[in-house]
């Protein structure tokens, strides 16, 4: 029985992919930081460099999202060209879903390039700017769940093993962002209660 080829844009689905794994991890990362999470006090109880493994993961899903879009261009049919790449509005399939993956690239290429530029923008302006990468994952993941690999405009199986995955990822960024915030509103009502307690002392 002869085995299945990979085409183009099967390739490209599995870099897009990647990308969604790469930047989600990137986002995780980010959270946990934001938790004070130390790798030596909890698992996996060893010492390394936690922030700059944080960077190199959202170099890596640069790459790759730059990478799933750029394979297209050996596509035959639809035909792409670099145009409908970096301005996808007229491009020959799905012009909304790949528009909306071009928003996420080019917020997730912002984030990387302030990101490696922090210590001259500033502590505050580079965490304004560094916020951008929730809305660079709002518009992957978007564009990931209502694209059709095949490029047919045909209807979204929520139950794919590509769409499973980016709702796994989606879900696990959605609940630990959502902790994320419960933990900033707690510590900021903590900040509040001792600012009062020493008002109140004087």
């Amino acid at each position: 029985m002869p085995s299945a080829s990979i085409t183009v844009l099967d390739l490209s689905a599995y870099v897009g992919l990647a990308a969604v794994g790469a930047i989600s991890l990137n986002t995780l990362l980010g959270l946990l930081m934001a938790f004070r999470y130390s790798p030596h006090r909890s698992w996996p109880h060893h010492r390394f460099n936690y922030f700059r493994f944080h960077n190199w993961t959202g170099y890596i899903a640069l790459s790759v999202s730059i990478l799933h879009p750029s394979i297209l261009l050996f596509n035959k049919n639809p035909r792409f060209n670099i145009l409908d790449l970096v301005y996808p509005v007229d491009s020959p399939a799905q012009p909304l879903e790949n528009t909306i993956g071009a928003i996420a690239l080019c917020l997730l290429a912002f984030v990387v390039v302030t990101s490696y530029l922090r210590i001259r923008l500033g502590r505050h302006l580079w965490e304004s700017f560094h916020f951008s990468i929730y809305f660079a994952a709002a518009a992957l993941f978007w564009h990931g769940l209502f694209t059709d690999p095949s490029l047919k405009n045909a209807r979204v199986d929520w139950f794919d093993g590509g769409k499973l995955f980016v709702e796994s990822c989606l879900l696990l960024i959605a609940a630990i962002s959502l902790l994320r915030l419960r933990h900033a509103r707690k510590k900021a009502f903590r900040v509040r209660q001792v600012a009062q307690r020493i008002a109140a002392s004087q």
